[in-house]
């Protein structure tokens, strides 16, 4: 058997911003439409070294594809000069059961993720939104940001804040211009970045809001919140991540990437626990959004959440992408098991 190997920087060099917008979609919509499976999720916390293990898994019927990304997020690499985020996707023939390809899972990761965010905030926001907060200065952070400009380019003020260190949010703002210029072949000349430390203050002028950060206990609080606003939450993705307040759910017109899993992993996770929302609040998943089957936003001043936990099958349609691509290409390495 012949397979794909691919690292960060071959899939750098294939996969593009609109493409992967389109993917990702395409995923959304088939699991709406029950073309898409998803399997059950494996973590585990290693204690001593502070560090998870996460595995997502799941059958694209549409693709014709299956498999499984394993991702390790250890941060105390920073201290031995080693990645802290890493993963590996590994892509089968549905047909089959033949390995296609086996890839470097982070870039991926953080590129599918970024589409998740942005097709968020272009359905359930203001179509009209001008101001949009990022709330964490992580890694994934310049993914949001440069898939959101490219879906809601009438953007102008990007605002950056990070809940444990401002300068953190400096040193990221400073670079945002050439790494969109560079990375994503993007030039945002009419927009305006911003690190912010007002947290309070930034939020009353506030359209869209994208959380990704590794928070435990509430970083936004409901009295700061303005009707109207529209929260894409990134950053829970596994039991006892919580970013906003769960009494901003109250009222709010709430969807999911996939229900089950927001419901046991997701930022709904609390809300749900302690009685302040239930199940039935749930007005349904992104996907079907998309395909238009239920209304997203339906006037200009309820708030709209989108609890995105991450799905293996974005994962899947967008390594089988590259992947492909790559075939075409004659890039990567081609090994035979």
């Amino acid at each position: 058997m012949r397979i794909v190997i691919l690292g960060r920087e071959d899939i750098k060099k294939i996969l593009k911003l609109e493409d992967v917008i389109d993917v990702v979609k395409g995923a959304y919509c088939q699991k709406s439409e029950g073309k898409a499976v998803i399997w059950p999720s494996i973590e585990y916390y290693f204690e001593e070294e502070k560090a998870v293990m996460d595995i997502r898994s799941g059958y694209v019927i549409g693709n014709k594809v299956h498999g499984l990304k394993m991702l390790n997020n250890f941060p105390l690499n920073s201290e031995l000069n080693l990645p802290c985020f890493n993963g590996m996707l590994m892509v089968f023939d549905s047909r089959t059961g033949i390995p296609k390809g086996v890839l470097d899972a982070s870039y991926i990761t953080s590129m599918r993720t970024g589409a998740a965010a942005a097709l968020g905030v272009k359905s359930l926001a203001r179509q009209d939104s001008k101001n949009l907060l990022i709330i964490g200065a992580g890694l994934q952070a310049i993914y949001m940001i440069a898939v959101t400009l490219k879906v809601m380019p009438q953007l102008e003020k990007v605002r950056i804040y990070d809940p444990l260190s401002y300068n953190n949010a400096i040193s990221f703002t400073n670079n945002i211009i050439k790494t969109l210029e560079l990375d994503f072949l993007l030039n945002p000349e009419r927009t305006e970045f911003t690190a912010v430390n007002d947290l309070p203050k930034t939020l009353k002028d506030t359209d869209a809001v994208i959380t990704v950060t590794r928070a435990k206990s509430p970083i936004v609080k409901k009295e700061w919140v303005k009707s109207g606003t529209h929260f894409s939450c990134i950053g829970a993705d596994m039991i006892g991540k919580e970013e906003l307040d769960p009494e901003i759910f109250k009222g709010a017109r709430i969807f999911a990437d996939d229900k089950d899993q927001s419901i046991k992993v997701g930022e709904m996770e609390f809300p749900i626990k302690n009685g302040i929302i239930s199940e039935q609040d749930i007005v349904g998943e992104i996907g079907d959004v998309l395909l238009n089957k239920i209304q997203g936003r339906r006037n200009r001043e309820e708030i709209t959440i989108f609890d995105a936990t991450g799905l293996a099958l974005l994962d899947l349609v967008t390594g089988n992408l590259v992947i492909e691509s790559a075939l075409r290409e004659e890039s990567g390495t081609v090994v035979e098991i």
